[in-house]
């Protein structure tokens, strides 16, 4: 399985940026997937999920509103549009997929496979 993020970049405050996750060696629309990021000197945090399930797609409370996850299974690609980014969305940015649906997908140990990251920076 693999996973590859890109789309990320440096983008003034305020800005947006898209962030896509391409997977292959999966059966990618029997699989959650979601987005984490990790800020220097920071844990990794849960950004956004979408469960294959029922397509619940589940936010953290510092994105909302700001932040949309999509799906493409014909293309087994996911996709994280970012809007009215703020100098701390500053991370480097996971994709992941997960076999599990529901509220087990804030946890980071739900997620099986996780791609390289991307770099998202954004200036103030």
């Amino acid at each position: 399985v693999q996973l590859q993020a890109s789309g990320g970049g440096l983008v003034q405050a305020g800005g947006s940026l898209r962030l896509s996750c391409a997977a292959s060696g999966l059966t990618f629309s029997i699989y959650s997937m979601g987005w984490f990021r990790q800020a220097p000197g920071k844990e990794r945090e849960f950004v956004t999920s979408s469960s294959y399930r029922d397509r619940t797609k589940y936010y953290a409370d510092s994105v909302k509103g700001r932040f949309t996850i999509s799906r493409d299974n014909a293309k087994n690609t996911m996709y994280l549009e970012m809007n009215s980014l703020k100098p701390e969305d500053t991370a480097l940015y996971y994709c992941a997929t997960s076999p599990y649906y529901g509220s087990r997908l804030y946890e980071h140990g739900a997620y099986t496979y996780w791609g390289q990251g991307t770099q998202v920076t954004v200036s103030s």
